[in-house]
């Protein structure tokens, strides 16, 4: 049986509703659905990453972005990986790449 963080589902339900995504009822179908694609997700980038033979720790564009970095101008994506898009909670797909933390630098550099 899977366990999840009942916690951080009802968390994420109640952020998606302040914002005015929708009613309560799907913000809380939608975070099920986000807890649910995770491993998934985070399996395909595993794999993914080891397909590619990269050792570094990467990130998306945006996850750099969140952590203080910048991707350089003009680097190629080292790999890129479908992952479901768990937000919108229909389940579709979208393809993401991933950068190296060689390809980045610290905003304020």
């Amino acid at each position: 049986m899977k366990k999840y963080n009942l916690s951080e589902i009802m968390h994420k339900a109640w952020k998606l509703y302040r914002k005015g995504v929708a009613a309560f009822g799907e913000c809380l179908h939608r975070a099920w659905n986000s807890a649910k694609a995770e491993p998934i997700n985070a399996q395909r980038i595993e794999k993914a990453q080891q397909t590619a033979g990269v050792a570094e720790p990467v990130n998306t564009w945006a996850g750099w972005k969140a952590a203080g970095y910048e991707v350089l101008h003009g680097t190629q994506a080292l790999f890129q990986v479908v992952l479901i898009h768990s937000s919108k909670g229909d389940g579709k797909t979208y393809r993401a790449s991933f950068f190296g933390a060689s390809q980045v630098k610290p905003l304020n550099a």
